[in-house]
């Protein structure tokens, strides 16, 4: 890659010899055949297809997923940030296959011989039937778990193959497949340009010693409790999460003349610190390092997990809260915020403070397609606004965007907060709230006084004490609920009504030989164009739009059909255009535990997903793909030149969503969600929410939710500007509540 960068998110490793993941020689020795059964070694002299003399071409079909330290890298992967029951499971499966009896139950007559010893384990089998094996099972709908273990398997194995980096930041199989990190030679940041230096601590850098200084010299009271071995930290609000709801909360309540502390699990970064590697930047910037999924593996989830949480990771999209919706919030579900002058007014105050632009000078190459393949069928195609200029060309803005022009809470609100006097604890970990019996006569049973915070360095032994009059999660709708529910609260609505924004893709293939479209997959601003597919009452069914890509990403959702296949596919990665479809679920799910996270799609959903794959695979017919298809298992695609429209027609009757790898069919995809809302929603009373209309707690004083979890619904559209606004509603009246409380 040849840019300096942060070296959390370099890539660049020791050659390890020793690795903590303990699987034992015959576990790991079938983990390799596995690996080199989906990615083989492949002459290149066998497929006279490409040119002789291309050396990166011949490395990548040489390459294996069983060369070092690939295997090693899946099973640390497992174990570090796998779900525990899968790890299990794949544990179990390759114990299996490392006997000879073991194998014949789950090979069956593929692993006998006609010489001694007649049957073969795992990894001494033929390459050719080792691969009907893998073929069988991927299409086993009886014994699922067997799918599933080879389903996690075959996704980390690519993911591993095509993220690891050299000491140069670089992958050899990059150049093969035309992927190029965009790196603009031309943006230059300074080292020293941090916008919330002076407001930061970072526990990394810290230890015990240091931190209760650095706590003192940001106008912090501080006492340190050694036969307790806390350090006790008072201030006016702590916040738990600093992304869309909790950079907003920071900043008004701060403005407002409140000592604010923010606490923050993730680590600070800056535009230069960035490397958008795919590896160390899902490590660093993602929770659970981008490799989460519900309980069932169907759908893959994506969170932000750093300083300015998903608002540092997103895609930019500015979609202001449907008219529609706000009607249904504040009619159905009785919330007045929702129809109010004032909710209005704050999405305008948001959409200023981020700097949202309504334009784009240049769409890239995904946008391209997806506006002309909508203009051929005379589909209306719509702008989309974002939180950056209208010259912004980065594709790569999931991973931090480096030429500083994306405008997240890290470079806004959070600079507004920084400025106002508030401190931004990094690095630490809120493990539970701290409840105490209220005295005070109130409704609320219990008083909130602060939290419990663990330092992620092991350098600090110390737990905080961080006691405030006010307590505001703002970790996400996948972590408020856990905290709330470990913490002791009882409400059944906390973890309930997890809404995800399903998402399903389908792609088409445009050789360079189309030089309509210019420039590659990966290039270019991720969303700039969006159709709604709309039903005969202009009710939005799904939205489409173009995802962000890596190769690392796209090796994982594709379908595995064989080895030979997965690297064609690859090869054509730079000039496959993508397509997502996006859902507003009335289905939900459930996340009570952290990293626990189900989620059930509707009738309705799944009719939504229906109507947008197909139309999603319309467009890209009609922009001019050679192909299209679906990362459904079984591969399916179909090649377009001289196809007739009822050929397409016919085609697309076969395109559904299907089920998980864990469903008892023979056909499964992978559901993705890069938007997670509504587990700790807000009611008109305990029975309809956990929180009230002012994003407090119904069952403790003091305790307030500001984040995605109190949104009532799914939103149906990237739900950025929702948050943001209602998170700066809600920190306002907790800024007057607090004002009158401090007169009084």
């Amino acid at each position: 890659m040849g840019k300096e960068c942060h070296p959390l998110l370099s890539g660049r490793r020791k050659a390890r010899s020793n690795y903590s993941h303990g699987f034992s020689s015959a576990e790991m020795q079938t983990l390799a055949t596995i690996c080199d059964t989906i990615l083989p070694s492949i002459p290149l002299e066998e497929k006279q297809d490409h040119p002789a003399g291309n050396k990166a071409l011949e490395y990548f079909y040489k390459a294996s997923g069983s060369q070092a330290p690939i295997p090693d890298e899946v099973a640390e992967i497992l174990v570090k940030r796998g779900l525990i029951e899968a790890g299990i499971l794949i544990r179990v499966i390759l114990m299996i296959l490392s006997t000879k009896l073991g194998t014949f139950l789950l090979c069956g007559s593929l692993c006998l011989s006609k010489k001694w010893p007649f049957i073969n384990r795992f990894s001494c089998m033929s390459f050719e039937n080792r691969e009907k094996v893998l073929q069988k099972w991927f299409k086993h709908w009886f014994l699922t778990p067997v799918r599933v273990a080879f389903m996690y398997i075959k996704a980390l194995c690519l993911f591993v193959f095509l993220s690891r980096v050299d000491e140069n930041g670089n992958n050899p199989a990059w150049e093969a497949i035309n992927y190029h990190v965009d790196i603009d030679e031309n943006v230059c940041h300074s080292r020293k340009e941090r916008p919330l230096q002076k407001g930061i601590i970072e526990t990394m850098y810290e230890t015990d010693k240091t931190l209760l200084l650095s706590f003192t010299q940001k106008g912090l009271r501080v006492a340190q409790h050694s036969e307790q071995h806390v350090l006790k930290v008072n201030c006016d609000v702590v916040i738990i999460g600093s992304g869309c709801g909790g950079g907003v909360a920071a900043a008004v309540l701060a403005s407002s003349g409140q000592k604010v502390i923010v606490v923050e699990k993730g680590n600070y970064f800056t535009p230069s610190d960035y490397s958008l590697l795919d590896g160390p930047s899902l490590d660093q910037l993602y929770e659970s390092g981008g490799i989460l999924t519900t309980v069932d593996g169907k759908v893959t989830i994506l969170a932000g997990s750093t300083v300015g949480g998903g608002s540092a990771v997103n895609w930019s999209v500015c979609i202001k809260t449907p008219k529609s919706l706000l009607k249904e919030w504040a009619e159905y579900h009785k919330l007045t915020l929702f129809g109010s002058h004032e909710y209005l007014s704050a999405m305008d105050t948001v959409c200023e403070r981020i700097g949202v632009t309504e334009n784009c000078v240049q769409e890239g190459f995904q946008n391209q397609i997806l506006r002309k393949g909508c203009e051929n069928l005379g589909l209306e195609v719509e702008r989309v606004a974002r939180n950056s200029s209208e010259n912004h060309y980065c594709g790569s803005c999931s991973y931090g965007c480096r030429k500083g022009d994306k405008k997240g809470t890290d470079r806004t609100w959070l600079v507004d907060a920084v400025n106002h006097g508030a401190v931004i604890l990094t690095g630490c970990k809120a493990e539970r709230l701290i409840l105490e019996r209220n005295k005070n006569g109130s409704v609320r049973e219990k008083k909130c006084s602060g939290v419990i915070v663990k330092a992620l360095s092991n350098n600090i032994t110390m737990k905080l004490q961080i006691e405030a009059k006010a307590t505001i999660s703002a970790c996400g709708a996948l972590l408020t609920p856990p905290l709330l529910i470990s913490s002791g609260l009882k409400n059944p609505n906390i973890g309930e009504n997890l809404h995800l924004h399903p998402v399903l893709m389908a792609w088409g293939y445009f050789p360079d030989s189309n030089s309509e479209f210019k420039g590659n997959a990966y290039e270019g601003g991720i969303i700039t164009s969006a159709h709604k597919v709309v039903s005969g009452y202009s009710n939005v069914r799904a939205l489409i739009e173009t995802p962000e890509l890596s190769p690392a990403k796209y090796g994982v959702l594709c379908p595995w059909e064989s080895a030979f296949d997965m690297k064609q596919r690859m090869l054509k990665y730079a000039r496959t255009a993508h397509l997502i479809t996006i859902v507003r679920d009335r289905g939900a799910g459930e996340v009570k535990v952290e990293g626990r996270i189900s989620h059930k799609l509707s009738p309705l959903d799944k009719e939504n997903l229906k109507a947008g794959l197909r139309q999603a695979l319309r467009i890209l017919v009609a922009a001019g793909a050679v192909e299209v298809g679906t990362h459904r298992s079984d591969g399916q695609r179909i090649k377009c030149k001289g196809i007739s429209k009822k050929e397409l027609e016919e085609f697309l009757d076969t395109v559904y969503p299907a089920e998980g790898a864990m469903s008892q069919e023979e056909k499964w995809t992978l559901y993705g969600s890069a938007h997670q809302m509504g587990s700790c929603r807000m009611g008109i009373n305990e029975k309809e929410g956990a929180v009230d209309e002012n994003g407090e707690s119904w069952e403790a004083e003091g305790l307030f939710v500001c984040d995605a979890s109190v949104l009532p619904s799914a939103v149906g559209v990237n739900p950025m500007i929702t948050i943001q606004s209602t998170a700066y509603c809600l920190s306002k009246k907790i800024a007057e509540s607090l004002k009158k409380e401090q007169s009084s």
